[in-house]
């Protein structure tokens, strides 16, 4: 589909297919199934966030009261390694993110009821010349996104199903953040809301 750039990311609206979102989220269920989404809480304050996640791939971001953001190979709750990453993903990756190593990381979001996400950098990796891609699953988001300092200005776009987003370059550090969800936009999830899929290379390669 088509593609579009802005100053801070490149946006390919529409990019999966219904029948590549459908296979993808047919993954999502697996890998939940051997992985199941909790609730994150922030470090220092412990104040647990409102989305729920988990991760595929060789490792998973993870966070919690105790040790703060960080990247580990297994899931805090059952203690076993994260589920592979779909072929889909790594496929999507090669295609879109224009890196030579392949993602290590791809953190799965749950947004439900009145999840958000503040605005926020990604930047718990070593290896920050890698983008990050993101793909968007289920009800509309209105994502926003700024400049590498949380002064910068935002604008605000609407995220549907199957859309992909990547941040790189200059713009890999950019601020960004879900603002809300969109009830009832998409009937991709029987049980409403939106997954969110963020691909990560995490060392160097």
């Amino acid at each position: 589909m088509g593609r579009s750039e802005s100053s801070h990311v490149q946006y390919f609206p529409e990019k999966l297919t219904q029948g590549t979102q459908l296979a993808l989220l047919a993954e999502l269920r697996r890998i939940i199934a051997e992985a199941p989404l909790f609730t994150p809480t922030m470090p220092r304050s412990g104040k647990p966030m409102s989305v729920r996640m988990t991760n595929c791939g060789p490792l998973g971001w993870v966070t919690d009261k105790e040790r703060g953001y960080r990247y580990q190979a297994t899931h805090p709750v059952t203690g076993k390694p994260w589920p592979k990453m779909p072929q889909a993903l790594l496929d999507l990756w090669n295609e879109g993110a224009a890196y030579p190593a392949p993602p290590e990381a791809c953190l799965i979001n749950y947004y439900a009821g009145g999840a958000k996400m503040g605005l926020h950098q990604d930047r718990d990796e070593e290896d920050l010349a890698a983008p990050v891609l993101s793909v968007s699953l289920g009800d509309t988001a209105v994502f926003r996104v700024g400049g590498r300092s949380r002064k910068d200005p935002t604008r605000a776009f609407e995220l549907k199903s199957g859309d992909v987003v990547v941040l790189g370059g200059k713009d890999r550090l950019a601020f960004h953040g879900v603002d809300r969800v969109l009830p009832g936009t998409s009937d991709l999830i029987s049980e409403g809301g939106r997954f969110n899929l963020t691909l990560r290379r995490v060392t160097k390669p």
